[in-house]
């Protein structure tokens, strides 16, 4: 299920926010903190803490734990994916939706086979819609709806997610709150994924909507846990696998496209950085903490309650 684990992981915030019509409720009990994905990465003179989010959390994911409490006290200045200000201009929700639509005058209905058509309009006729109301947005968006409108029958919202928390926090305490790319970036980022793997997302989603539920939960237990192996598992090898072209274009190029900004902030002897962003962008191989590792810079995890969980 690509599209489920580029959601929970890496997914852009922006786009779960157009996406989502449903807020979850504030008066969920809370429960105890998560253990964070959290890492420090230190020169001679500065720190920059990266952070990994899960973008769909429920109200009683909080209070944070410690260490990003520390990290957030600390911290001069944040950074985002993309920043604050850029995500409350009046036009982004409009321009995610310019994205979504087919610019050559194509339809959803065009695009599907057969097969999936028909399992597609029997999946949504279960749910008294009907494929007219999805027939000008491309796969990858009608993906991101689907389980959007399904994450908040489990009570996740955007609204919610640790990146959208800390932006609100950073504006009350007057941090800076800096971005990694623009709203057109993460656009064409999305825009430029393969027909056929947005539909196998798609085609994956409409054979086992129960299936994608309970990837959800996995998830984010894992991430609850601080356990970046299982995270790991459960998204980037499992994306790299299954959808390798939008892995690369998704992931592989938008780590490396941060990674100079990320160093700028590092250069900067003054201030020490909190950059946040989706959890899978900081795993394996390809993951930033380990393309500044293979930089000779030093990254430690930090996790006081990570004793017992793999990924250190």
């Amino acid at each position: 299920m690509p599209v489920l684990r580029f959601i929970a992981a890496a997914a852009l915030g922006l786009v779960l926010t157009a996406a989502s019509a449903v807020r979850a409720d504030e008066a969920s009990a809370r429960r105890t903190s998560p253990a964070p994905l959290l890492w420090q990465v230190s020169d001679a003179d500065s720190t920059v803490y990266l952070l990994g989010s899960f973008h769909l959390l429920k109200p009683d994911d909080y209070p944070l734990p410690r260490e990003v409490e520390a990290a957030f006290v600390d911290a001069e200045r944040l950074v985002f994916e993309i920043s604050p200000e850029e995500l409350a201009r009046p036009d982004v929700a409009q321009q995610t939706l310019a994205a979504a639509r087919y610019a050559d005058g194509s339809t959803l209905s065009a695009v599907l086979p057969g097969p999936l058509r028909e399992k597609f309009e029997a999946l949504l006729a279960e749910r008294g819609a009907t494929l007219a109301q999805y027939d000008g947005f491309e796969p990858w968006f009608v993906n991101l709806t689907l389980v959007m409108g399904l994450s908040n029958t489990l009570g996740f919202s955007a609204e919610h997610g640790l990146d959208q928390h800390l932006m609100r926090k950073a504006a009350t305490a007057g941090k800076p709150a800096l971005g990694l790319e623009t709203v057109s970036a993460q656009m064409q980022a999305l825009d430029s994924t393969p027909l056929d793997e947005q539909l196998a997302a798609l085609e994956d989603f409409v054979d086992d909507p129960d299936g994608t539920r309970a990837l959800l939960t996995r998830l984010h237990d894992a991430w609850r846990r601080g356990d970046a192996d299982e995270l790991d598992r459960l998204t980037r090898s499992e994306m790299q696998r299954e959808t390798p072209e939008t892995y690369r274009i998704v992931n592989v190029e938008r780590n490396r496209a941060w990674m100079p900004a990320i160093r700028a902030q590092l250069a900067d002897p003054r201030d020490d950085v909190l950059v946040v962003v989706g959890a899978m962008h900081l795993l394996g191989d390809d993951g930033l903490v380990e393309q500044l590792r293979a930089q000779g810079l030093r990254v430690e995890r930090v996790c006081e309650t990570c004793n017992s969980v793999r990924g250190r």
